[in-house]
C-alpha cells in the first residue's frame, strides 16, 4: 500500500505560520511530483502549490503567492509547505497529493494525481 500523511496541522492566529508536512510511504517521491490542495467546508477543492520531480519546478495559486513556500526533502522522503502570514480564508483541509508525471521539470495544479493522503486540518481563528 502506497501511503502520502500529512502532519502539522492545526490552530493558528491570523498572521502566524504553519508547516505542513507529507511523508511517503511505500514508495520513494524521487520520481513522483507532488501538489498540496485543500478544501473548506461548502467550497471546491482548490489547487495551493505544486513541485516538480526534480524539485526546480514550482507552481502556486495567485490567492497564496508571497505567503506559501512548497519544497522537497528527497533523503526524508517528504514535502512540505510552509504557510506564512495565514488568513482565515486558509482555513481548510489540507491534502497531499503525488504522481509519477513524464516529465521531471513540470507540475500542474490542475492535473489529476493519482495517490492521495488523508488531510490535515488548518484553522485560522483568532
Amino acid at each position: 500500500q502506497l501511503q502520502l500523511v500529512e502532519s502539522g496541522g492545526g490552530l493558528v492566529q491570523p498572521g502566524g505560520s504553519l508547516r505542513l508536512s507529507c511523508a511517503a510511504s511505500g514508495f520513494s517521491l524521487d520520481y513522483y511530483a507532488i501538489a498540496w490542495f485543500r478544501q473548506a467546508p461548502g467550497k471546491e477543492r482548490e489547487g495551493v502549490s505544486c513541485i516538480s520531480k526534480s524539485g526546480t519546478i514550482t507552481d502556486y495559486t495567485e490567492s497564496v503567492k508571497g505567503r506559501v513556500t512548497i519544497s522537497r526533502d528527497n533523503a526524508k522522503n517528504t514535502v512540505y509547505l510552509q504557510m506564512n502570514s495565514l488568513k482565515p480564508e486558509d482555513t481548510a483541509v489540507y491534502y497531499c497529493a503525488a504522481d509519477h508525471m513524464g516529465s521531471s521539470y513540470m507540475c500542474d495544479l490542475q492535473y489529476d494525481y493519482f495517490y492521495w493522503g488523508q488531510g490535515t486540518q488548518v484553522t485560522v481563528s483568532s
